[in-house]
């Protein structure tokens, strides 16, 4: 992970996500083929649905020399020469306990999270019922990371941090550290991060590149650990596993954010792998050239290779006014497939995952006027036959939801949009607005 926001999300790794990705790979006799997603829970990925800062946090000073400094001397050497990347400055590095960490990750979220933009995503969530009423949002992303995050690195400061609850440099933070110094390399070598600067309305865009980054770096530290490490160091790390209380953490906390947690280390793996595996790191080297452009295009390579971009979706400028007066658009973003499928998932659709994968573009709005609210996503889809699965999945999910809700024919035949609303008087000024009535 590396931090800034989403940056203190966007470079990161749990002990669990460590552990799980390397004993996949090393059970396997194929270092190259995907893991199943469900066997190996990973972690810290961006909050693709927020900014980064555009001021750099200040840094901390470097800690003095210590004994893990050898180690980590010989990690570095290791994993630039593996990933065929040569270092063009010095990497700072600093050693954590969990209590820093936890003092970290809440100032990074607290300064770079604009409260209104929070508000806004929380708003869509609960919509759509993926968050409970009394959820905090803020405070629900915050203990998730917190609670399991084992190392992350800052490009702002140049910085890759390691947590260590002892102080001792074992399994896990070694194979820590190789991720994010590999997140280093990639800082030097690409821009892929910089380029995300100011970008708060992209989330699928952001999440495709993530894909990229984390799955880059969560396959070499795959297979830096299946040359170098030993039996028990395999041991121990299966032990810290064992021990790490993130997974329990995880496993509580609702889909919408968890399995965006999850998959860039999951699905970006995957994803990487299948290029790594058709031209080694050379192919992998290539896509920093023509990164994914959404969550479509990792989910099927295919739509990568052919660069189906997604369908732009138009909406009325004075939309806000044609509601009423004092409405204002606190969010216009983009969902994805990935979360798309996310969102019939946790609403019991059977094919959540089929209806999902005809998905074509989307938008997300929401707009409120301090005591009355409506929240839109408007989709696209490949064909009228993927819409019209995409309807049987989703209706009665919207059919369930908890506030006036209505999934509508678009102004094509491959367009469905979802529009729900704090009543049903506001239900109706925005269909109307929309011109979606009946």
């Amino acid at each position: 992970m590396t931090a800034r926001r989403p940056r203190h999300r966007r470079r990161a790794v749990l002990a669990t996500a460590a552990l799980s990705i390397v004993l996949a790979a090393c059970n396997s006799t194929n270092p190259t083929a995907s893991p199943s997603p469900s066997s190996t829970p990973t972690a810290s990925p961006a909050s693709p649905t927020e900014s980064p800062a555009s001021s750099e946090a200040p840094a901390s000073p470097s800690q003095a020399p210590s004994a893990a400094d050898p180690i980590y001397d010989e990690i570095e050497q290791e994993v630039a020469a593996m990933r065929g990347l040569e270092p063009t400055g010095e990497v700072d590095r600093r050693t954590i306990d969990r209590a820093e960490l936890t003092t970290e990750i809440e100032q990074l979220y607290r300064a770079e999270s604009p409260p209104e933009l929070v508000a806004a995503r929380e708003r869509f969530y609960k919509a759509l019922d993926l968050l409970p009423d009394d959820a905090s949002l803020d405070d629900l992303e915050i203990e998730m990371l917190s609670a399991g995050v084992a190392g992350f690195y800052r490009d702002d400061q140049k910085r890759l941090y390691v947590v260590s609850s002892t102080g001792n440099v074992g399994a896990t933070e070694k194979i820590t550290f190789a991720h994010e110094f590999n997140h280093a390399l990639q800082d030097q070598h690409y821009p892929i991060f910089k380029d995300q600067d100011g970008v708060s309305n992209r989330t699928d865009w952001l999440m495709g590149r993530q894909a990229l980054y984390e799955g880059d770096s969560s396959l070499l530290m795959t297979l830096w650990a299946s040359e170098n490490f030993s039996g028990e160091d395999f041991q121990n790390l299966l032990q810290e596993g064992l021990n790490d209380p993130s997974q329990q953490i995880l496993e509580r906390m609702p889909a919408i954010l968890r399995e965006p947690l999850l998959y860039p280390y999951t699905t970006g793996l995957g994803f990487v792998q299948g290029q790594y595996g058709a031209g080694g790191w050379d192919a992998v080297d290539a896509m920093y050239e023509s990164v994914p452009e959404t969550t479509e295009q990792v989910l099927h390579p295919e739509k990568y290779e052919a660069r189906e971009d997604a369908i732009a979706i138009e909406l009325p400028d004075d939309l806000e006014e044609r509601i009423g007066p004092g409405f204002e658009r606190t969010l216009d973003d983009t969902f994805g497939e990935f979360q798309t499928g996310v969102w019939l998932e946790d609403a019991g659709a059977a094919n959540a995952t089929e209806a999902a994968a005809g998905w074509g573009g989307d938008r997300v709005v929401v707009l409120d006027d301090g005591t009355n609210w409506a929240v839109l996503l408007a989709t696209e889809w490949d064909s009228p036959d993927e819409a019209a699965e995409f309807e049987a999945a989703a209706g009665p999910a919207v059919d369930a939801l908890s506030d006036p809700a209505a999934l509508l024919k678009g102004g094509t035949d491959t367009a469905r949009w979802v529009v729900t609303a704090s009543s049903d008087d506001v239900l109706e000024a925005v269909t109307t607005a929309l011109g979606l009535e009946g």
